[in-house]
């Protein structure tokens, strides 16, 4: 049987948010930095924690219609998932920098290396929830076809 041909259009890639909590400390500073590299890698797209901590009615309503939510915690506070927990919004993805062996200090105590452990963690899916996961052409997924009418060709 012939392999579907993949969809070079990006409609069927899943559609992910990324709440960084983007803290003050080291580790909340590199949840800003990780999810600016995941979003220049095509994972998903940031948005800002303090913002959905208002309750901004499009950002809420597009967190709610996303295919996952990707929070990104900097320490075991976890600001950033009780802030979207507090508007209905669950995690599909919950990364603690802390538990990825990183320890919390000041602002500027990291290195790229922290950046690309915490990218790489997204990537593999570590901080995934039991709930089922949207397919991920990089991680190996198959396409169904993506509904904008290519038909698998463009």
């Amino acid at each position: 049987m012939a392999e579907t041909p993949q969809c070079s259009c990006g409609a069927n890639e899943p559609k992910r948010i990324i709440f960084p909590c983007a803290g003050q400390a080291n580790v909340g500073q590199l949840t800003n930095l990780a999810a600016i590299q995941l979003t220049d890698e095509g994972y998903g797209n940031i948005a800002c924690a303090s913002l959905l901590a208002i309750g901004a009615e499009s950002l809420v309503a597009n967190a709610l219609k996303a295919d996952e939510v990707v929070i990104l915690d900097g320490c075991p506070m976890l600001c950033a998932k009780k802030i979207a927990g507090a508007q209905g919004i669950a995690a599909g993805q919950h990364i603690i920098v802390t538990e990825l062996g990183i320890t919390k200090g000041p602002s500027k105590s990291y290195t790229n290396d922290d950046i690309d452990k915490i990218v790489a963690a997204c990537w593999k899916g570590e901080g995934r929830t039991k709930k089922a996961a949207p397919t991920d052409k990089k991680a190996g997924g198959k396409d169904t076809g993506c509904g904008c009418g290519c038909g698998g060709t463009c």
